[in-house]
């Protein structure tokens, strides 16, 4: 495992532990075209947490992450419960649905959810008004911060349904169907059926599914940057998006490697108790 380990630590290890260094750094572009080391001890994380506007980006990335996390795992799982009861033919269209939205390019997407939701040539509020509502025309859906993060957070959860429910899916595939037939035998119904056979067998993939899907959903990037860069008036700004512009908008290295390092630590405070039910579910298999 020697290998295995020193590639780990080599592609892995030195980046985080260079982001932790270039923290407690002045970096900006002069000391960087300078080679100049300039150390700033804990100056970059001082002008990040005596701000206002870190605590509220923070909060906001917290529950912006739960509220997607929450809906991709409820809307998988209920896909992947139909996935398993449905007939070959829908299944597979179904699933062939899912790997298409999932194989999209993110900035594609962004892009074609941009204009679903245009305020002007939007198809949502065109439909919307020819259902009846017409307070819907020329409604605009990136005129609030929790606006925009809610169409975000629909296109976010969009592409990321078909990987968690194909993974669950496939769970629900290893389940012996011996289980099921003798719980028709003694009677069970639908719901005893879930919560004493299915149920078990799903819940290490989807603690592990889910954890994954916190990390992934914490550093979205991309997504709110191509819709609003963080607007308007900051009000959709994620951590990640402050991130990029304190290092490369600002060009304040240094201060962007603390966000970083903050972002790590608000995910270990936030994931704690989840890593802990993880661990735990792990010991009690072996």
């Amino acid at each position: 495992m020697a290998p295995a380990v020193l590639a780990l630590v080599v592609l892995l290890g030195w980046p985080a532990v260079n982001v932790i260094i270039t923290s407690f750094r002045k970096l900006d572009l002069g000391e960087l075209t300078r080679g100049e080391v300039v150390w700033a001890g804990f100056d970059n994380y001082a002008q990040i947490l005596t701000g206002t506007d870190f605590w509220v980006i923070a909060l906001r990335t917290v529950v912006f992450t739960a509220a997607m996390v929450g809906a991709t795992v409820v809307i998988a799982l209920l896909l992947a419960l139909l996935m398993h009861h449905i007939p070959v033919v829908p299944r597979v269209v179904l699933q062939i649905s899912l790997l298409l939205a999932w194989a999209m390019p993110q900035l594609a997407a962004t892009t074609v959810f941009q204009w679903i939701f245009d305020q002007q040539f939007g198809i949502l509020n065109k439909t919307l008004v020819l259902l009846g509502f017409d307070s819907f025309e020329g409604a605009s859906w990136f005129s609030s911060g929790t606006s925009t993060l809610t169409v975000v957070g629909i296109l976010i959860v969009w592409q990321a349904v078909p990987f968690v429910a194909m993974t669950l899916y496939a769970a629900l595939l290893s389940v012996p169907k011996d289980l099921y037939e003798s719980a028709g035998i003694d009677g069970a119904n639908g719901w005893q059926t879930f919560s004493s056979i299915t149920w078990p067998h799903l819940k290490p993939v989807l603690m592990i599914v889910t954890f994954l899907s916190i990390l992934w959903d914490f550093k979205v990037f991309s997504q709110v940057w191509a819709v609003r860069e963080g607007g308007p008036n900051g009000e959709s700004t994620t951590l990640p998006v402050l991130q990029y512009l304190e290092g490369i908008a600002g060009k304040h290295f240094g201060v962007a490697a603390a966000v970083s390092v903050l972002m790590v630590v608000v995910l270990v405070v936030v994931c704690a108790q989840y890593l802990r039910l993880l661990l735990r579910s792990q010991e009690g298999e072996l």
